[in-house]
C-alpha cells in the first residue's frame, strides 16, 4: 500500500467522487438562481412599497385639505358670530354705526360694558374746545421794510 501524497488527499476532499452527485443546494448555479429570485422579489416589493406610499400620501393630502377647509369654515363662522354680536350690542345701546368695529370683548357682557364706555366718551362734552382767543385780530409782527428786502432778494 502506498501512502497518498498530501496533494492527492486535498483534491479528493474537495471534489466529490464520481459515483457521488453533489446536493442541489451545494452547487453555484442553485445559489445564483436563488439570488436572482430574491432580487426579483425585492424589486417587486420595492415597487409595491412605493405605490403604497404614493397612495397614503394622496389620501393624507386629501384628509389634510378637508381638515383645512373645515378649520377655515369654523374660523369664518366664529368671525361672523362675533360681528353679529357686536352689531346686536351696538343697536341695543344706541351706539353709532361708525363705532361698532371699535367694540372689544368676547361675550355679550364684555361688549355691552365696552359700548357703555364708548358712549360715555362720545357723549361727554368737551371741556375746552379748540378756541384761540383773539384769533384773526392780531397784527402781523413783520414790518414792511423787512418784506421789501426779502422780495428784492428772491424776486429774480
Amino acid at each position: 500500500m502506498t501512502e497518498p501524497t498530501p496533494d492527492a488527499t486535498a483534491t479528493d476532499a474537495q471534489e466529490p467522487a464520481p459515483d457521488q452527485q453533489p446536493k442541489p443546494t451545494e452547487t453555484v448555479d442553485f445559489w445564483k438562481q436563488k439570488a436572482r429570485e430574491q432580487e426579483k422579489r425585492a424589486k417587486e416589493n420595492a415597487t409595491a412599497a412605493q405605490r403604497l406610499a404614493e397612495l397614503e400620501a394622496a389620501n393624507l393630502s386629501e384628509l389634510e385639505k378637508a381638515q383645512k377647509t373645515a378649520n377655515d369654515a369654523l374660523a369664518r363662522l366664529a368671525e361672523f358670530e362675533q360681528t353679529t354680536l357686536r352689531q346686536k350690542v351696538a343697536i341695543s345701546k344706541g351706539l353709532p354705526a361708525e363705532l361698532v368695529d371699535r367694540l372689544r370683548g368676547a361675550t355679550e357682557d364684555e361688549l355691552s360694558t365696552d359700548a357703555d364706555a364708548l358712549l360715555a366718551l362720545v357723549a361727554a362734552p368737551k371741556k375746552q374746545g379748540n378756541h384761540v382767543p383773539r384769533e384773526g385780530t392780531s397784527s402781523p409782527s413783520v414790518n414792511n421794510d423787512e418784506r421789501d428786502v426779502a422780495r428784492s432778494l428772491f424776486a429774480s
